[in-house]
């Protein structure tokens, strides 16, 4: 799943460790969040979306082809 974590934490100048203190997580979660390595929950789709201010589908790019469903 592609996301704008990375875009938009740059927007507001925060680090991957910022952003993973910020939300629960480890940076190692940040890094494979932005890489489309890893789908985030529901809580932390949430708490990212809480963090940037908006809403997880500006986040989260989801594409059902790629998903196979």
């Amino acid at each position: 799943m592609d996301t704008r974590i990375r875009e938009l934490r740059k927007a507001q100048k925060v680090t991957q460790d910022e952003l993973a203190e910020a939300v629960g997580v480890t940076r190692q979660t940040i890094i494979s969040l932005e890489n489309g390595k890893y789908n985030a929950s529901l809580i932390l789709a949430h708490k990212l979306a809480q963090f940037f201010q908006t809403t997880i589908e500006e986040i989260f790019i989801f594409n059902m082809e790629e998903e196979n469903l």
